[in-house]
């Protein structure tokens, strides 16, 4: 489902910067890494005796080196915080939530990866938008746990009168007490790797522009959540996130739209998704909404 984001003043710093400056992620200046490489190992992979490779400098929680440096870059001309802000979105290994990277960890991390023209001015609003975006798909991802980690049964109950029936009814359904908040096991950015949804919705803005035209997601995510269901068992549902640019507002905040939806990877997954979107379709085309304000 779509869920619009809008930036506005004074929430995130992004306003402040100039037309100027290079977008985010700049474009790369490195060469690019062979199609061949893997920084990742795979799980059933013997550890092997030689000196430690860049292997083993990335966190497998979420892919990214493990001892991102708060250290000042040398070719760095002004100071970064180092703070780090934490998230409102629960660990699946340890106790407490994720926290963001600081701006200077940031700026390494992107320096690390060949983004050499950086603008170090506009690292703290990138810092900022990554946030704000990352906690929208975290409130979206709740709302499809509230809906299905009951259960199938449950889910159709909570889609069957459609996005507004549900949103009526959101203050009895977080009060029955008997889910348990989902926690993030893991995450993985993949920007190079277009979504299936994605690539048709890129098709169909080719066949039809005035519907569907619109720039492809400049950002994917797949998040790995773990799922209590009413029985006390977990299991691990994928997430798939795309990130949309759109127009500013007319006050010029930066707006973003996130298509967040569980991963087909099983057949659960892929009722749950035609359940949330054809209740909704099916609540309005049948006129179920008009004849329950024509009863009340």
């Amino acid at each position: 489902m779509f869920t619009s984001l809008t930036i506005r003043k004074p929430a995130c710093p992004m306003h402040a910067i100039s037309s100027q400056i290079t977008p985010f992620p700049p474009p790369n200046a490195s060469q690019p890494t062979p199609s061949g490489s893997c920084p990742i190992r795979a799980p059933n992979e013997p550890m092997s005796s030689s000196p430690p490779s860049s292997v083993s400098k990335f966190n497998p929680l979420n892919y990214m080196p493990s001892n991102l440096s708060q250290t000042r870059d040398t070719r760095q001309t002004i100071h970064l915080p180092t703070e780090r802000e934490p998230s409102s979105i629960p660990r699946g290994d340890i106790d407490g939530n994720w926290e963001y990277p600081s701006p200077q960890q940031m700026y390494n991390a992107m320096l690390r990866k060949g983004y050499d023209n950086t603008p170090e001015d506009a690292v703290e609003s990138m810092v900022a938008v990554h946030n704000f975006l990352n906690e929208g798909a975290w409130a979206e991802i709740i709302d499809w746990e509230r809906r299905f980690s009951r259960g199938l049964g449950y889910g159709w109950e909570a889609c069957r009168r459609g996005e507004e029936g549900f949103q009526e009814n959101a203050d009895r359904i977080a009060n029955l007490g008997d889910i348990t908040a989902p926690k993030l096991l893991r995450f993985q950015g993949r920007p190079n790797e277009m979504t299936p949804k994605a690539r048709m919705l890129e098709f169909m803005g080719r066949m039809y522009p005035a519907k569907f035209g619109c720039e492809p997601p400049f950002d994917r995510h797949d998040w790995y959540v773990q799922r209590r269901t009413v029985d006390g068992q977990t299991r691990e549902v994928r997430y798939v996130i795309d990130y949309y640019a759109a127009p500013p507002e007319p006050t010029g905040e930066p707006v973003f739209f996130l298509d967040v939806r569980p991963a087909v990877d099983t057949p659960t997954a892929a009722v749950e998704r035609m359940m949330r979107w054809g209740g909704d379709v099916w609540h309005r085309a049948s006129g179920a909404k008009a004849r329950e304000m024509a009863s009340s």
